[in-house]
């Protein structure tokens, strides 16, 4: 019965691919943590972040927490997704170019 996993993939390769996908998710968590905790760090250091006024009368801190740090959730999630599949896909065997698993005399140098 075909279950349809690929059983070539070793349990070093699997630990090795979780180890390098826990590196990631913590290099994108201490991005996320600086952002998070800068924003009320400028607020406090900075009068004009939260004095002058930009676009409608609208200060810089305002814009930042009502569109600014959305767009950077979402970037840092789409990059984030993006690396992490990458990672899995050149780290795990996978279906390749005809639809058979790699071997390794297929494999990119």
């Amino acid at each position: 019965m075909d279950d349809g996993v690929d059983g070539r993939d070793t349990p070093a390769e699997v630990d090795a691919t979780f180890r390098t996908l826990r590196r990631v998710a913590v290099g994108y968590f201490v991005v996320f943590l600086v952002a998070i905790v800068g924003f009320p760090l400028l607020a406090i250091t900075l009068d004009w972040w939260s004095a002058s006024r930009l676009v409608g009368g609208m200060s810089p801190g305002f814009l930042m927490a009502a569109f600014g740090l959305y767009a950077f959730f979402a970037l840092i999630g789409i990059a984030a997704a993006s690396l992490s599949s990458a990672v899995e896909a050149r780290m795990l065997g996978g279906p390749g170019p005809s639809g058979d698993a790699l071997d390794d005399a297929d494999a990119a140098p």
